[in-house]
């Protein structure tokens, strides 16, 4: 069958008919060419049709222009429109003109750039330019490092190689900094939140030590679509960059279906699981070889569907693969070449693939569950039917609030503008760590400034009078023995990983894979079940001071769910007035999370089969917040219970928390909301919201400045679920002695935009 065949069997067939919630098919597009540009030199020309291009894409032709006048830019296209050529046509051509020449290519992921090197190698390969380009990341060899720093013409690598392994040891990268023409930032629209933020006070690191050698080097940068790309490029930069975003390139018709599974039992608001859905779904498309990748939000999820994807589709399940991190590097390569060779029609992976590595040409993609952001999603369906061929992309909805809103509300997905990327490269916690380093690769002068910082005189001092920094003949030098940029890790969590070790066979233990230590607790505790390419392991002990965790190989019809407890503490506060008779305030808290318990979950119904305890260490994190309180006159506390308000704050918090990222236009998984019936620092009712990241970046307080908005689309969902009472789809698990529906409607519609 072909796209629209498979279409049209979809919505006829009376297993999935009544599931499809919307349609919309986005018509073909043609390409948009220009000739090569007059200054184009005759070998890149020739380069090019090496590679079968006969003419430019319009916004290549424009990016070349930019570029020729010495202009930062950013360059916002789809999937597979030829972006790399925007940077590798200028910076070659620069090469051509001047032998010393040197670029640093940046990309988030190492998959990345390894799999960016290999097309920039093949350019130079056709253009004959005998260009020296090298990777220069974690698992770059010694020997090779050395090679790099001297002789290094193009180099490519990641912002956390370049924070702690490059600026640190600038001195032995004279060459690249004193001749640092171009950098390239790929993927632009990644580094937002915390990590972005950090990248930013990274690129004002460089731009410091590339003054300090006299290069400025010019930013090339590239995008997928968010809703600020040249807003979002000019704070990390520090650059006014120009915004390059008319697509020249062609697009096939592309058929979205937003699939939401059927109601089991109405009156709990129950579906069928979406993962099983997607596993029927999904064997339909790969028997009848349309190939498809599967995006879910959790690793468990992807081996979940994996395995059921591989029941169900015996004569293929050899060309089904899983795709997540915690693999290790050799095996995403491998799946990664496979992709590309057409070896593999499936693929069930995290957002791990919705970054631009090449995985070749695929016919749909499946996303299980609403990724988060616009942005991610408009990424995941850009994966399959790549340049002029059709595709079919298929948003499956999980019972989950924001999902639930999508699935009756889809022209929120199809005529809203994608998200903006949030910085914050001035929060106090992330400058100042990189104030540090910054001070460790160069002395700051007393009258310097760090980038756009404007308090860096009082942060020199503080750390000087911390005895981080000493104050000498009008400069400030770094005087700890430690060294700070190891210290500091750019993304979320901990530096380290903790490793898991296969030790069925004695005798022959071996490494399959490492997590963060930050997701240990909830997924490789002791008596967890670790899935791994649908292989289940058992981890028979977790060694937490060693970072080891040893599994055992087994067979078992169950899967492992943790749950986790927050405590928040207030550190700071300040009253941000009042609505519908509650108080609203903000501030800084700190959060203590503790793994407390795991369920055991039977394969397929997904029933419990029982449950077991966590004991492991609390995890510290200081963070931003705003929170809701419900005073003891309100009306709300004489109407409901004590009982009842309980159920009413905890069902109010859950859709509180799953709409919020739909309005603010943020990740889910980076703001959070829990209720407390007798908060500690209060000893009422409170609804807190907080950022889920270390040292927060403001999210909470734009929730509550949009709270009468927010609250108002978790009413409407509240309203249009068609349960009686309450359930998980609404406001989670719901209690069979009260109707927390009704109980949580009457408080959304006191903070809601109609009441005051």
């Amino acid at each position: 069958m072909n796209i629209a065949q498979t279409k049209e069997f979809i919505l006829t067939h009376p297993d999935f008919r009544e599931c499809i919630s919307s349609q919309t098919v986005l018509d073909a597009l043609p390409a948009m060419h220009a000739d090569f540009p007059a200054d184009m030199p005759q070998r890149l020309v020739e380069a090019l049709q090496a590679g079968g291009i006969r003419q430019l894409y319009t916004h290549q032709y424009t990016a070349w222009e930019t570029a020729q006048k010495g202009r930062d830019l950013v360059v916002v296209t789809p999937t597979a429109s030829g972006k790399s050529l925007t940077y590798l046509l200028p910076i070659f051509k620069r090469k051509l003109e001047n032998p010393h020449s040197r670029a640093l290519l940046l990309f988030p992921t190492k998959a990345l750039s390894q799999d960016q090197q290999a097309s920039i190698n093949l350019f130079n390969d056709r253009l004959k330019a005998d260009a020296k380009i090298y990777t220069y990341d974690g698992d770059t060899p010694g020997t090779v490092r050395r090679k790099i720093m001297a002789a290094g013409d193009f180099v490519v690598t990641n912002p956390d190689m370049l924070h702690a392994g490059i600026l640190p040891h600038h001195t032995n990268w004279i060459k690249l900094f004193e001749n640092l023409d171009y950098v390239v930032i790929d993927e632009l629209h990644t580094y937002r939140g915390v990590f972005g933020s950090h990248v930013a006070n990274v690129i004002r690191r460089l731009l410091r030590i590339c003054e300090f050698y006299g290069s400025r080097p010019q930013f090339l940068c590239c995008s997928a679509t968010i809703g600020n790309p040249a807003e979002h490029a000019s704070a990390l930069t520090s650059r006014d960059c120009r915004l390059i975003d008319e697509n020249g390139a062609p697009r096939g018709s592309r058929h979205i279906l937003f699939y939401n599974p059927p109601v089991v039992n109405k009156a709990l608001g129950v579906r069928v699981s979406a993962i099983k859905e997607a596993a029927r779904l999904g064997a339909l498309l790969i028997q009848n070889q349309i190939s498809v990748i599967f995006f879910c939000r959790s690793r468990v999820r992807v081996e979940l569907l994996f395995s059921y994807l591989r029941e169900r589709c015996p004569l293929q399940k050899d060309r089904i693969r899983a795709y997540r991190g915690g693999y290790l590097p050799g095996e995403r390569r491998k799946i990664e070449a496979e992709l590309r060779e057409g070896q593999i029609l499936a693929v069930v992976s995290t957002n791990a693939l919705e970054l631009g590595v090449d995985i070749g040409m695929l016919d749909a993609s499946v996303t299980v569950g609403y990724p988060g952001s616009i942005s991610s999603l408009l990424q995941q369906f850009g994966r399959a039917g790549r340049r002029q061929s059709d595709a079919l992309s298929i948003l499956m909805a999980t019972s989950d609030a924001t999902d639930q809103y999508l699935a009756h509300h889809p022209e929120y997905f199809l005529h809203r503008n994608p998200e903006q990327a949030v910085l914050n490269t001035d929060n106090l916690l992330i400058v100042g760590d990189h104030i540090k380093c910054a001070a460790f690769e160069l002395p700051f002068r007393a009258d310097e400034q760090f980038g756009s910082f404007t308090a860096t005189g009082e942060m020199l001092q503080y750390l000087t009078e911390n005895g981080v920094l000493y104050h000498a003949e009008d400069r400030y030098h770094w005087m700890s023995d430690v060294y700070p940029a190891n210290q500091l890790h750019l993304r979320q969590g901990s530096r380290e990983n903790v490793v898991i070790i296969d030790i069925t066979e004695k005798g022959r233990e071996q490494t399959i894979g490492e997590l963060d230590i930050f997701a240990v607790p909830t997924e490789l505790h002791t008596d967890a079940i670790y899935i791994h390419q649908g292989q289940q392991y058992y981890v028979e002990e977790l060694l937490w001071e060693d970072l080891q965790a040893r599994v055992r190989r087994i067979n078992v019809d169950y899967f492992t769910d943790a749950q986790d407890k927050v405590e928040v503490s207030i550190l700071s506060d300040e009253e941000r007035g009042h609505r519908g008779g509650f108080g609203l305030y903000q501030g800084e808290l700190m959060l203590r999370t503790r793994a407390v318990m795991f369920k055991k979950l039977k394969l397929h119904t997904h029933e419990n089969l029982g449950w077991g305890d966590i004991h492991l260490p609390e995890l510290e994190m200081h963070s931003e917040g705003a929170w809701i309180l419900l005073p003891t006159e309100h009306p709300l506390n004489q109407r409901f219970s004590a009982a009842e308000v309980g159920g009413m704050l905890a069902g109010a918090a859950q859709l509180l928390g799953r709409v919020a990222p739909l309005v603010i236009l943020c990740d889910p998984r980076d703001i959070r909301a829990r209720s407390e019936v007798k908060s500690a620092s209060f000893h009422a009712p409170v609804i807190y919201f907080y950022d889920a990241v270390p040292g927060g970046i403001g999210l909470s307080y734009k929730l509550l400045q949009n709270l009468p908005v927010i609250a108002g689309v978790a009413l409407s969902r509240l309203q249009e679920c068609s349960c009686e009472a309450g359930c998980p789809a609404c406001v989670g698990v719901p209690d069979a002695d009260m109707n927390i529906k009704t109980a949580a409607a009457a408080y959304l519609a006191a903070l809601s935009e109609n009441h005051g």
